[in-house]
């Protein structure tokens, strides 16, 4: 019944900009706080940005801070990401994922706490 979709990836160079999006149907999208996640090949999945429910607070992982931007829109049913200044660092399978909290914590990070995820949008940057 609850599907999330991911869009938006794609190959930039490195300094380029990319923006992702992601839909959530099946839910009531405005009680949860949401997440992007990214994963590269041989690599753990890490958190990259986490927005709670009214888009009051937003947390970014240091390695994104200043360059990306997550963003929520609750009448669309949407969760995005500015993504800008990309480096090669950035290449990674970029996943949505749906939390089962309203807001976001300093341990937000913690795949366990999402309980839905899209399949995921690539994104390229070449150097």
């Amino acid at each position: 019944q609850v599907q999330v979709v991911e869009s938006g990836g794609g190959l930039v160079q490195a300094g380029g900009s990319l923006r992702l999006s992601c839909t959530a149907s099946g839910l009531n999208f405005d009680v949860y706080a949401m997440a992007w996640f990214r994963q590269a090949p041989g690599k753990e999945r890490e958190g990259v940005s986490c927005i709670g429910r009214t888009s009051r607070y937003s947390y970014y992982s240091d390695s994104v801070k200043g360059r990306f931007a997550i963003s929520r829109d609750n009448a669309k049913k949407t969760l995005n990401l500015q993504m800008n200044s990309l480096e090669p660092e950035d290449t990674a399978m970029y996943y949505c994922a749906v939390c089962q909290y309203a807001s976001c914590s300093v341990s937000w990070s913690n795949i366990r706490d999402f309980v839905y995820w899209g399949q995921g949008t690539q994104v390229t940057v070449s150097s």
